[in-house]
């Protein structure tokens, strides 16, 4: 079932869309059951010097009716979708990497719910692995200070490629972890569209959890090692 969506509105301002994508493995067929009901797949987008790596779990189902962010599951680029896309965009141009991040999905095709095929599921374990080594080829590609997880299952999913498990997500939202085989520092973070509902149960204000997220990314990239 898809997550609710979250209270961004048409009036906050418009982050950049982006105007071109990174395709590995085009018409990629490793995932039979995701190939058959995707659109089209969600390719990188962003810089591919970028500081800041964002990772989601899956592009969802989009909406064609947008004038642009329909989703990547249309427009073949991740994180264009019209309310999680645009809402993790304008929080990292907000926190000062709009130019310096790289916007990717663990798996990058649309894995739609064959009850309601206009709904999402969660990914296969299989899924997840089959499209893991586009995620690591486009770490080495990348090599980025940090790895920005979008939810528990991107978190779970670089962890996973770490060799290693989540316990409990909450526990783990800004709060740093090295990831010494990718040679990188993951930040979980709140998935967008569950944002609103637990940023005031973790204690934060909208504003004191934005100034902690920039705060955190600006110890991780500064270059210096003080979380090493």
């Amino acid at each position: 079932m898809s997550p609710p969506t979250s209270t961004d509105t048409d009036s906050e301002p418009e982050p950049v869309f982006p105007d071109s994508r990174h395709v590995f493995e085009s018409d990629c067929t490793r995932c039979p059951a995701l190939a058959e009901t995707r659109e089209c797949i969600s390719w990188r987008t962003g810089s591919l010097e970028a500081s800041v790596f964002v990772v989601g779990e899956a592009p969802g189902a989009g909406n064609t009716d947008a004038e642009r962010w329909q989703g990547g599951n249309w427009t073949g680029k991740a994180y264009t979708s019209r309310h999680s896309g645009r809402r993790i965009r304008r929080m990292v141009a907000d926190v000062g990497y709009g130019d310096d991040a790289y916007y990717t999905n663990a798996v990058k095709c649309f894995p739609a719910d064959l009850e309601d095929p206009s709904s999402n599921r969660e990914p296969t374990p299989e899924e997840r692995a089959n499209c893991r080594t586009h995620l690591l080829a486009e770490l080495e590609a990348v090599n980025p200070d940090v790895i920005l997880a979008t939810g528990k299952h991107a978190t779970k999913t670089v962890l996973a490629a770490e060799g290693e498990s989540l316990e409990g997500f909450i526990d783990t939202v800004l709060e740093p972890i090295r990831c010494r085989g990718l040679e990188t520092w993951l930040l979980p973070i709140l998935h967008p569209s569950y944002q609103d509902v637990w940023i005031g149960r973790l204690g934060y204000e909208p504003a004191e959890y934005l100034a902690a997220l920039e705060e955190t990314l600006e110890d991780l990239c500064d270059g210096t090692g003080s979380r090493e």
